[in-house]
């Protein structure tokens, strides 16, 4: 389907082209910075549990797994400003729904909705690629672009941390969460009149009916049920069959959906490249990075938010603490991946990305003794920080290098779906492991126990453990080829 400007002439020039995605990217960071600071405030406000406000995370990770295969090569196909409107406009959407959400259901469907901003960045790089064919400086136009793409989205996560944990207090909810809704439905009109629209190739429009339907039905029919059976456990509790029968179909679903991706010609997700020397490597760390750097950030926010007057632990911060907390993590992120060239120096290409998994899981090992303050806090998050920082610069070079040459977007964009999913059924379990009640729209003061927390952290550190492991298996070639591709942007 394309899309074009009724009125306005879309810039042409690449610098501008880039300048208004930089605008879409701002938003996209305001959307993954905003929220943090104020779960606690967003849990009273809908009258539920520290616990269930887990469900809207893992909710809008299993939605963004699962669309942004699909939305990718539909791009490829339809045109990549039509497929980044139509993304843009679910968000908006989704954005809209929470701002008015009268309860827990009704806000869950916008956090899902709301899922769909994660293929943003990769339609935006896909914009900026076909925009540079045929320049003889069409690959280093393209990483930089990336890059400053990136760099914005790193500082409207901060903007839009400390932006929320500034106006909780002043402003009702409903005013609150509106601004991001603000935000995104103006980067829709943003990119309706200001990105040109280059409409997909004859020969995709052509294969556009030859979609792995049956592949992407299967993938959302195992991951469904896998989360099925993890609410099942959180409502009936781990004594009832039910929840175990929902997970057992997941995985049979999954191997049902293996086997069919081998036997597919044009597969929705290449199964041997996944399970090649190089990759397996690269994209099971991605999974187990996902759980604690996309499942940990809602329990870190009730955990500061939590008074220990009236609970017995927790920082009893403000939403704007939190907010300074976002972004310190950011900012150590940032030096983690800037750093990478230099500790690639110290220890190998390898050995680099081994000690920045264990950097990060030392980060969260510490938060099992040393929760009691703020400073502690401070400091557990700056090590998290630097080691996550380094391996979300890391991991889709060295997937890109792992791969051949026409399939590098897809291992790359892998990486974010892999890590995605991890985060999701983390996200899952961590609402089961900090529940105090049995049902999953209790009212109440709903405060988990601190032993969930503790459940939380603990996986946390042997995800990024285990990711250390995995890592120290990837071939030292992969990894000198990923650092190269690293250092180009």
């Amino acid at each position: 389907m394309s899309v074009t400007s009724p009125t306005l002439t879309p810039a042409r020039g690449l610098v501008a082209i880039v300048g208004f995605l930089v605008f879409v990217e701002f938003a996209s960071g305001i959307l993954q910075g905003y929220y943090t600071p104020i779960f606690s405030d967003i849990a009273d406000h809908l009258s539920i549990s520290d616990a269930d406000v887990n469900w809207f995370e893992a909710a809008q990770l299993i939605v963004s797994a699962l669309v942004v295969p699909p939305l990718a090569r539909l791009g490829d196909l339809a045109g990549h400003k039509s497929v980044l409107l139509w993304a843009t406009a679910a968000t908006a959407i989704g954005s809209w729904v929470m701002a008015f959400a009268p309860g827990f259901t009704t806000f869950l469907v916008g956090v899902a909705l709301q899922g769909a901003y994660v293929v943003w960045l990769p339609l935006e790089v896909a914009i900026v690629y076909r925009r540079t064919a045929g320049n003889p400086r069409q690959h280093q136009l393209t990483r930089r672009s990336a890059a400053i793409l990136v760099g914005a989205l790193q500082l409207s996560v901060i903007v839009g941390a400390l932006t929320s944990g500034a106006l909780v207090g002043s402003v009702s909810m409903t005013t609150l969460l509106m601004l991001p809704a603000i935000a995104v439905t103006a980067c829709f009109v943003v990119i309706w009149f200001g990105i040109e629209d280059v409409p997909g190739t004859a020969a995709g429009r052509a294969s556009l009916a030859a979609m792995d339907l049956r592949g992407l039905a299967l993938l959302t029919a195992g991951l469904g049920l896998v989360m099925a059976g993890l609410i099942a456990i959180r409502l009936q509790g781990p004594g009832s069959p039910l929840p175990w029968l929902l997970l057992l179909a997941g995985a049979a679903t999954m191997v049902v959906f293996v086997r069919a991706e081998l036997a597919c010609a044009e597969p929705l997700v290449d199964v041997r490249l996944l399970a090649s020397g190089g990759q397996w490597q690269v994209q099971l760390c991605a999974f187990l990075f996902g759980m604690s750097v996309l499942g940990a950030q809602i329990p870190l926010s009730t955990f500061a938010r939590t008074d220990p007057d009236a609970v017995g632990y927790g920082l009893g911060a403000s939403a704007a603490f939190v907010s300074t907390l976002v972004g310190v993590y950011v900012i150590f992120m940032a030096v983690g991946a800037f750093s990478l060239p230099l500790t690639s120096r110290l220890f190998g290409e390898r050995g680099a990305l081994v000690v920045s998994a264990v950097l990060a899981g030392t980060g969260y090992a510490l938060w099992l003794p040393l929760h009691g303050s703020t400073g502690q806090a401070l400091v557990n998050m700056m090590i998290i920080g630097v080691g996550s920082g380094a391996l979300v610069a890391a991991l889709p070079a060295v997937a890109a290098a792992a791969a051949p040459p026409e399939r590098t977007g897809f291992a790359t964009g892998m990486t974010n779906g892999i890590k995605t999913v991890g985060g999701a059924i983390a996200s899952a379990i961590f609402a089961i492991a900090l529940s105090a009640t049995g049902s999953l729209d209790a009212a109440g003061e709903g405060h988990a126990p601190l032993s969930g927390y503790l459940t939380v952290w603990a996986v946390c550190a042997v995800s990024a453990y285990a990711a250390a492991v995995a890592l120290a298996f990837l071939p030292r070639r992969t990894a000198e080829a990923g650092s190269d591709v690293l250092s180009a942007v």
